[in-house]
């Protein structure tokens, strides 16, 4: 059994895959006309893999990357999709958060979309602006509650987040006590109520905030408190949590935002990490602790042997860690703007 690769990029969709010599080749590369924001794996297929480009809906894939097709092709659906979630209780069901702000579901993997009218009921949301003039305000991130799928959480860009749970018929802002930047969101599947969000640290930077990049509620998100701030960096998109152990979690920090990268000292960066659900973080060594000058954008477990992590950088390269995340090593193969990354066993 080999280990693939599902890597989401500006130049489309790489399939990454061991060989039997141990080295890393690029077996396939698709969807190059698009940015792909994320790639979601459908449970119990390894070779059936989801993209969301940023433009023309969410393709299929069901030979590990080979060939893709749009199953709502001609159909009404999502245009530009910044992100995708598989509800962990049905397989065939998918959400998909768009460019602008709107949140989609399919029963059907794709092949018909409902849209959730309901999120433009909060006032909040026509009010969002986002500062980049050739991005709209958008839903960063979608996380079903493994314990409840009628649970729902989403991340917006610079609009804080939202909860719905009637399975999206309504929903609810949530934005005490965090940073309006939400990237990211990890559910514990196993203490309910408790999360943990990565943040872009724009109300950090202006003082409005007591956190950095990272946060954590264990009821819900009706309150919050800062974690990892034994780092300096206030930005992070990557937010992991161990398949078998909800105490560990891996994250990427950096200083600024990426535009501010062109300095000479670079992002800043580190890979961190909690082995006691975010009271304390550390730096991971190894190649990590060298590459300050970079930003993990993604990282991924091995669910098959979780001490096998794999990280993209902002250079290009990823990288690979047999050992929890204590050392690391290149794969030896690039990818240019990396957005997301899965592993499966094919």
């Amino acid at each position: 059994m080999s280990v693939v690769l599902y890597v989401g990029s500006n130049d489309g969709v790489l399939t990454v895959r061991k060989n039997g010599s141990g080295s890393w080749d690029v077996e396939h590369q698709s969807l190059k006309d698009w940015d792909i924001e994320e790639v979601a794996v459908v449970p119990g297929e390894p070779g059936s893999v989801l993209a969301a480009t940023r433009g023309d809906g969410v393709w299929l894939s069901r030979d590990y990357g080979k060939s893709w097709k749009k199953p709502s092709y001609g159909k009404r659906g999502p245009g530009k999709v910044r992100c995708l979630a598989v509800d962990p209780s049905n397989p065939s069901r998918i959400y998909a958060g768009g460019e602008p702000i709107d949140i989609y579901v399919s029963d059907d993997l794709g092949s018909s979309w409902d849209r959730f009218d309901s999120i433009w009921s909060l006032p909040s949301i026509a009010s969002i602006e986002y500062p980049v003039a050739t991005v709209e305000p958008h839903v960063r991130d979608i996380t079903i509650d493994p314990s409840d799928p009628s649970t729902i959480y989403a991340a917006l860009q610079v609009g804080y987040m939202v909860k719905s749970t009637d399975g999206g018929q309504s929903w609810q802002l949530i934005d005490h006590d965090i940073d309006a930047d939400v990237h990211t969101i990890a559910v514990d599947p196993v203490n309910r109520g408790t999360m943990f969000i990565a943040t872009g640290g724009h109300d950090s930077r202006s003082g409005r905030v007591k956190g950095r990049a990272l946060y954590q509620t264990q009821d819900g998100g009706t309150s919050w408190t800062p974690t990892a701030l034994e780092f300096a960096q206030e930005y992070s998109v990557p937010l992991v949590m161990h398949p078998r152990n909800s105490n560990i979690l891996f994250s990427s920090v950096a200083n600024g935002t990426p535009g501010s990268w062109r300095r000479p000292s670079g992002a800043e960066g580190a890979m961190i990490r909690t082995l006691d659900a975010g009271k304390t973080w550390e730096q991971l060594g190894g190649q990590s602790s060298e590459m300050s000058g970079f930003f993990a954008h993604a990282i991924a477990f091995d669910e098959s042997e979780p001490d096998h992590v794999f990280a993209a950088l902002n250079s290009g390269d990823i990288l690979a860690s047999q050992d929890g995340g204590d050392s690391w090593v290149k794969l030896g193969v690039k990818a240019s703007r990396v957005s997301d990354m899965k592993c499966v066993r094919a």
